[in-house]
């Protein structure tokens, strides 16, 4: 039972009006940039407006008497959520994913503030059911979704967590070198990268490689306690292998990595490249689990 009165942190982040205004100064350069290259700003200004009316409903939705603030996508590293907090995240389904990484059981909920240009699957809610969701949630009456997440710990210490999925590999997308370890099996290999997906993830990247493969193997759903990895294009040689290029970890097992990249390798999740870990020669890398989960408001 909640004791304090909840904080509501809405994420959001910029719209594509605010990124072009912000790299040309003003909207009528940044009408005259999109113009050189055939294209309308007012497109651009129309989604904004319907963002901007989205962002309206929620915030005005929130009870007087309780406490809110307003975090941008790329503050999320820099901000301490508290226990009591209640995370409203407007935006597309991605947005979601880049705050769970960031949360410890703080219920969040998905706000699409445009249908017709966002799936929703994470972010499912219409703006106007935001107060209904808010109060649900703050008297533990709301349904939560706990969604499982990947964690890869290097052998420095550092540790990432992501919802979708961890990538593996190099920097540029060109060959990475690692000596991977599942089980009782540990080959050396080339290729394109790894990625490790949760059941969330296995909807996106990890399924269009399985339909690629046409791969039998059974992706996890997601709040299975289960992850897929999966090697991108492995190249047989002399000194690299080809024999595990997919599998499943359970709740107790781990994929084993050694980078053997001198420059280059990194690790990241969610498709966030910016927010990465490096990898360089020599350093060990453990991918599983993560104890964490994202704790999703799915209704009331």
């Amino acid at each position: 039972m909640r004791t304090r009165t909840p904080r509501v942190v809405i994420v959001t982040r910029p719209t594509e009006l605010e990124r072009v205004i912000a790299r040309h100064g003003t909207r009528a350069q940044a009408a005259f940039f999109m113009r050189t290259y055939g294209q309308d700003i007012d497109l651009v200004q129309a989604r904004h407006d319907t963002f901007s009316r989205a962002l309206d409903a929620v915030l005005s939705s929130v009870p007087v008497d309780w406490r809110h603030t307003r975090v941008t996508r790329d503050q999320l590293d820099r901000f301490l959520f508290a226990p009591e907090d209640i995370i409203v995240a407007v935006g597309q389904d991605g947005l979601v994913a880049n705050i769970a990484k960031y949360t410890s059981g703080q219920p969040v909920i998905g706000v699409n503030p445009d249908p017709g240009e966002h799936a929703g699957v994470l972010a499912r809610h219409a703006p106007d059911a935001a107060e209904t969701l808010l109060r649900a949630t703050a008297d533990e009456r709301a349904r939560l979704q706990a969604r499982c997440m990947v964690e890869a710990r290097l052998g420095a210490g550092l540790v990432l967590r992501a919802l979708n999925e961890i990538f593996i590999g190099h920097i540029s997308h060109q060959a990475a070198r690692y000596q991977l370890g599942f089980q009782e099996r540990t080959e050396r290999q080339i290729s394109s990268g790894v990625i490790v997906s949760t059941g969330t993830g296995a909807t996106g990247w990890a399924r269009s490689i399985l339909l690629q493969r046409r791969a039998a193997i059974e992706p996890p759903t997601p709040c299975e306690p289960r992850l897929l990895f999966l090697v991108r294009e492995a190249y047989p040689s002399p000194s690299s292998s080809v024999d595990t290029v997919q599998g499943t970890l359970s709740k107790r097992e781990s994929l084993q990595l050694v980078s053997q990249m001198n420059h280059g390798g990194v690790v990241f999740g969610d498709g966030i490249e910016e927010d990465r870990l490096t990898f360089p020669f020599g350093m060990s890398l453990s991918v599983g689990l993560a104890e964490q989960m994202l704790q999703l408001v799915t209704g009331t």
